[in-house]
């Protein structure tokens, strides 16, 4: 509710993010900001929506929440069918296959936010005109940059289409394993490339870097808070992104929880919801609300792992990480220049696979004890994915519960919003160019909103009756809250 003395700021819709939202900022009677927030403002039930279905439309199905990252829900999917058919030990085959469309996923996704969405801002400045700040300005001011993001996006989705069958919406991974292999042919045409895709993330990671760097000072001033942080790890602790423990660790590095199994995954994360928002607030049960919120995705990742196991990515982690003294970075637009680190790693993993004859192999699927129940968990490009189902006798799903990466991130987001409304926009005059700094700390963190609404209760409704002039006649209204 907005009082007298109040004005209120909308920005909506968001843009340059994939979904829908808006921001609500409140200022008082001297131009102070009092509140802003965050509001997802769409609903997609995939959880109810697959309910009756057979588990093994999961893997096709679930992919549609979106079109930007439907290979990680397509993978998670997957690693959770497999339990289900006692299938999670994949043939080698398999198992490469699937970590291919994976980094591919990366890669694409990586490369599309940082071209498409970020870097009209960092080029072209936050205030600048916004007839330029787009990717049409970029490919105008810039076109070897922009023709580096077009083809690296077009080089993910190739790995994408090799491995999947498809760019968007494949069906390559099914329960216990994939319905293809790589073909030799499909192989050598993805390997020509690999110069030029290695060459374009060095680039690109010089870029988020450098910028960075150059403007440490401001970016300092721009939603930047500690958080605790949660990612995959592997067995050593290298950064790991399609299958691992979960480890959680705060502000100061300090390791709250680490190697938990993710089928235990309810004891240590719950979650809240508010009746402003159609996201629900992930926590770490042991810190609870008001402290457990924590961080995922690059920046969470890149700050949680003790090392990444390819050599170019490890030399520019260790660079990242002295910038904040060995501690996890607590800026919100490092995102960006951890982003680039995933971006180089990816193509370096892509370039590792690729000789791997097991790509060729055609022992592709297995079968073992059939289960009722599955979670798994994998990192997306946003962040650390949940997928957690039950079955019946009859093979019907009858629960679903995904906690997406951006779910995970709108407490930090929200965070963001306030930060930046009162360091920028308190008692001065409101311009585009600063309400677009708020913009700039949400995509800093690559939100996907379609992927992380649900509903609170029952979905809210007003019906309003009108006569033929126009008159009111009825209305009745349906609460949001059961």
């Amino acid at each position: 509710m907005v009082s007298k003395d109040e004005k209120q700021i909308v920005i909506e819709p968001l843009t340059r993010v994939e979904g829908h939202g808006k921001v609500t900022i409140l200022l008082d009677d001297a131009g102070r900001v009092a509140r802003a927030r965050l509001h997802i403002v769409e609903f997609r039930g995939f959880e109810r929506f697959i309910q009756g279905r057979p588990f093994w439309e999961l893997p096709v199905a679930v992919q549609r929440l979106c079109g930007i990252c439907p290979v990680s829900h397509h993978l998670c999917a997957a690693k959770a069918v497999d339990r289900i058919v006692g299938g999670e030990e994949l043939t080698p085959t398999a198992e490469k296959m699937r970590r291919l469309m994976h980094y591919g996923q990366f890669f694409q996704s990586h490369a599309l936010h940082f071209f498409h969405l970020a870097s009209p801002d960092l080029l072209f400045g936050f205030g600048s005109d916004p007839l330029q700040r787009n990717v049409l300005g970029v490919a105008q001011k810039h076109p070897e940059l922009a023709k580096a993001g077009i083809l690296m996006r077009k080089f993910g989705q190739e790995v994408i289409r090799a491995t999947a069958g498809k760019k968007v919406h494949g069906t390559g991974a099914i329960p216990g394993g994939i319905n293809k292999n790589l073909s030799l042919a499909e192989r050598d045409e993805l390997l020509v490339e690999l110069p030029a895709m290695l060459a374009g993330a060095r680039t690109a990671l010089e870029l988020a870097k450098d910028y960075t760097l150059a403007h440490l000072d401001d970016l300092s001033r721009m939603a930047a808070f500690p958080s605790n942080h949660l990612a995959l790890v592997r067995a050593d602790g290298a950064l790991e992104l399609y299958d691992g423990g979960l480890r959680a660790v705060d502000a100061e590095g300090r390791i709250l929880f680490d190697h938990v199994d993710p089928q235990r995954y309810l004891e240590h994360i719950a979650e809240e919801v508010r009746p402003w928002s159609y996201m629900k607030f992930p926590f770490l049960r042991a810190l609870g609300p008001e402290r457990g919120w924590y961080r995922v995705g690059p920046l969470a990742r890149v700050s949680a792992c003790d090392f990444i196991d390819t050599p170019q990515a490890e030399a520019e982690r260790k660079e990242f990480k002295a910038l904040s003294g060995g501690k996890p970075s607590a800026l919100s637009m490092a995102y960006h220049w951890a982003r680039m680190i995933e971006l180089l790693h990816s193509i370096e993993k892509i370039a590792e696979l690729l000789p791997d004859p097991d790509l060729q192999g055609e022992q592709l699927v297995v079968r073992g004890q059939r289960r009722a129940e599955a979670v798994a968990v994998l990192e997306a490009p946003r962040g650390t994915l949940f997928h957690h189902f039950r079955v019946d006798e009859h093979d019907q799903v009858t629960m679903a519960n995904l906690i997406v990466s951006t779910t995970s991130n709108n407490e930090p987001m929200n965070r963001a919003v306030e930060s930046v409304a009162r360091a920028y926009l308190s008692g001065r005059e409101i311009s585009e160019g600063l309400l677009n700094q708020v913009e700039v700390a949400i995509r800093a963190y690559d939100p996907c909103l379609s992927c992380a609404t649900h509903a609170l209760g029952r979905m809210p409704l007003e019906i309003a009756v009108l006569d033929s002039a126009g008159r009111l006649v009825d209305r009745c209204a349906r609460s949001s809250r059961p």
